[in-house]
């Protein structure tokens, strides 16, 4: 692919702060280019509730990632999506890249509405399906480093993908050529269970980690007791609901597509996270 991002107009990124947008915004500023990280707490603010706010950041921008807070699953997502890209064009933004979830009917509907944008603007899909770092940059890491994940996942597959891979084929997207018009499906290359998560995690940090099926209900209960908003319990039990379904277990080539290379594997990223010490046992409290 030929990179085509040479001049002094920022590229947006939506939710920079976040999983995936860090490490895009990351990326970009070590190539040399222009950045402008948006959110709600940054120079640039960027508030998904405040439509006044995204105007102001998209002005004079090249290109734009675009991450839904909290999540493109919730139903809203895809007329908001649609409105962010009708100023983008109006903008004169001219790439847009829009992060996905896979087997999501609020998202699907944001990706329609923004590929009939297209006539105006490239357009980019990536299609993802669960992250692996939800188990070290989430809330899941606290109940692993105490040695156990309790989930309502039974013994469902999934592909996990790395967000380091999601942050490269963003970046192509953003800056190179071939890639409008595409939607990326974004996993791993191998599904697993939350069983098997739990093994891989045990065998990067040499200590038993335990998966715990629990039912849905205690699971949200549980979480809404440490103060989770409802918002993002709802988006939860949606997840383990609808989502976790053998049609997304599936694994998919997008990487290697966008890339020409093979996504990273779950036990790779386990190891790397495990020399973080994210995992280790916590000493008890007196």
């Amino acid at each position: 692919m030929t990179t085509t991002t040479h001049d002094t107009d920022p590229i947006l990124v939506i939710g920079g702060t976040g999983k995936t947008g860090r490490r895009v915004a990351e990326r970009l500023q070590k190539r040399g280019l222009p950045v402008r990280i948006a959110s709600r707490s940054s120079d640039t603010p960027f508030d998904w509730e405040d439509p006044s706010t995204w105007e102001p950041a998209l002005r004079g921008t090249s290109a734009a990632y675009v991450t839904y807070y909290p999540d493109i699953a919730l139903p809203g997502a895809p007329e908001k999506i649609a409105a962010l890209a009708d100023i983008a064009v109006r903008a004169g933004t001219r790439r847009l890249v829009l992060l996905s979830g896979r087997g999501e009917v609020e998202a699907q509907r944001a990706e329609r509405e923004l590929a009939e944008r297209g006539v105006t603007a490239e357009w980019t899909v990536v299609r993802c399906s669960w992250f692996m770092q939800n188990f070290n940059e989430s809330f899941f890491a606290e109940p692993i480093a105490a040695g156990e994940l309790a989930l309502p996942a039974g013994d469902q597959l999934v592909p996990f993908v790395d967000v380091d891979d999601i942050a490269d084929v963003v970046v192509a997207a953003l800056t190179e050529d071939g890639h409008a018009g595409r939607v990326y499906e974004l996993t791993g290359p191998r599904a697993l269970t939350h069983a098997e998560v739990a093994e891989e995690i045990s065998r990067a940090t040499g200590r038993e980690i335990r998966y715990q099926q629990i039912p849905l209900e205690v699971f949200t209960s549980a979480l809404a007791g440490e103060g989770v908003p409802s918002d993002v319990l709802g988006l939860l039990e949606y997840l383990f609901a609808e989502v976790l379904t053998p049609e997304n277990a599936t694994v998919a080539d997008g990487v290697r597509q966008a890339l020409g290379r093979e996504p990273r594997d779950f036990s790779d990223f386990a190891r790397d996270a495990a020399a973080t010490g994210v995992w280790d046992a916590q000493p008890a409290v007196a």
